[in-house]
């Protein structure tokens, strides 16, 4: 198992003008003046200020009423946000949902909400038209796909329940069964990728955004107990970053274009020498100028940073951070990049730290805002 030196690696590493840098990726807007924050708990949606120049939160009315949602998901235009709510049962039915509203000043006004074909769905994507969302639902061990019309969402169009280990996997407690954590979109929206904590997989599907149906064409089998959570390609369109939950490593894979497999180059320790005991890792953030890696671990609860090497996208290790909290759920980094925000779940806050464009370093120490079991992030 490779590991990398926790050894700070200088921005200067990245190059300007490489290939690495030669592709930006569009860049959110910078005015964002208020953030929406999904909570576990049944209130809804929270809704928070946001002041760019001072990294600070002030909280507004709750955005919306929608009970666990999981996670937040804008639409390509930033007219539509979709919701993934992590429920156990919908309408009288085994299943979670997923919802959609319509965005405008910050405000949401309801449009549709449906089942998710399966259990405790945890998170959500859309394809880069817009049209396609896709589901993974954790305890119902499956993914499903959605066509958006106006916002508006159809009953699923496409599902699969996924099978797992024949009894269960190395890590018993958690991977009794297949687990769909994470759903990602290739760079050139041909292929879809369904992160399988339960199963040790990563399912690859073919994307046809007129139907909404996903063709299986792979799969991507990681290392045993690992428990592939999330998948972020980076813009260079050549790798992406597996983070591994139970394992506490991240996998830099290399991305095939012409048929959307994915081949392991790279592997990295998010923890220090020694047993794992109770940490688990959890989610990525990567920098918009493609220079910058961090990943944030539970238990332990704290963000590795790394800098990304400008000419194969693998990773060298620079410092961890206290994320300011108990169990980091999501990250993220605000419009202007000066700012990381986190939502620790268990510990009830949201935490800002400064951050520095050009090194990439994360400040020791941040600012703590309450907000109740915080799960997601999105600068709107």
């Amino acid at each position: 198992m490779g590991t990398a030196a926790l050894s700070l690696t200088a921005a200067s590493s990245a190059v300007v003008g490489t290939e690495l840098l030669a592709a930006p990726m569009p860049a959110p807007a910078l005015n964002s003046k208020r953030i929406l924050v999904g909570s576990g708990a049944p209130d809804g949606i929270l809704s928070f200020a946001w002041d760019s120049a001072a990294g600070t939160l002030k909280p507004e009315e709750i955005a919306t009423k929608v009970s666990h949602s999981t996670w937040l998901e804008l639409s390509p235009d930033r007219h539509f946000l979709y919701v993934a709510c992590e429920l156990e049962e919908f309408q009288g039915k085994p299943t979670g949902a997923v919802a959609s509203y319509r965005l405008a000043e910050g405000n949401l006004t309801p449009i549709s909400m449906v089942a998710s074909d399966g259990k405790g769905t945890c998170h959500l994507t859309t394809d880069h038209t817009g049209r396609v969302i896709i589901a993974a639902n954790y305890s119902g061990g499956s993914a499903a796909s959605f066509l958006s019309t106006n916002g508006k969402l159809s009953e699923a169009v496409w599902s699969e329940h996924y099978v797992g280990y024949p009894v269960h996997g190395p890590v018993a407690a958690r991977q009794e069964a297949a687990h769909a954590h994470f759903a990602a979109l290739s760079p050139d929206n041909r292929f879809v990728y369904i992160n399988d904590l339960g199963s040790d997989e990563i399912h690859i599907y073919k994307l046809s955004t007129t139907t909404g149906k996903l063709t299986p064409v792979g799969t991507l089998k990681t290392q045993a107990g690992a428990g592939p959570r999330t998948l972020h390609f980076h813009r260079n369109g050549k790798v992406a970053y597996s983070i591994n939950e139970l394992s506490c490593t991240v996998d830099v894979l290399e991305w095939n274009s012409t048929d959307g497999s994915l081949r392991p180059i790279q592997q990295v320790e998010l923890l220090p020498p020694g047993p794992i005991g109770n940490s688990t890792a959890c989610d990525t953030v990567l920098s918009r100028d493609g220079r910058f890696a961090y990943f944030a671990n539970r238990g332990n609860d704290f963000l590795m940073s790394f800098a990304i090497d400008p000419a194969t996208g693998k990773l060298n290790a620079m410092k961890r951070t206290s994320c300011g909290g108990k169990i980091p759920r999501n990250f993220r980094l605000d419009p202007t990049e000066r700012w990381m925000l986190v939502a620790n779940q268990s510990s009830g806050n949201l935490s800002v730290f400064a951050r520095d464009p050009r090194t990439g370093e994360l400040a020791n120490e941040g600012k703590s805002f309450p907000a109740a079991t915080p799960m997601c992030i999105v600068f709107v």
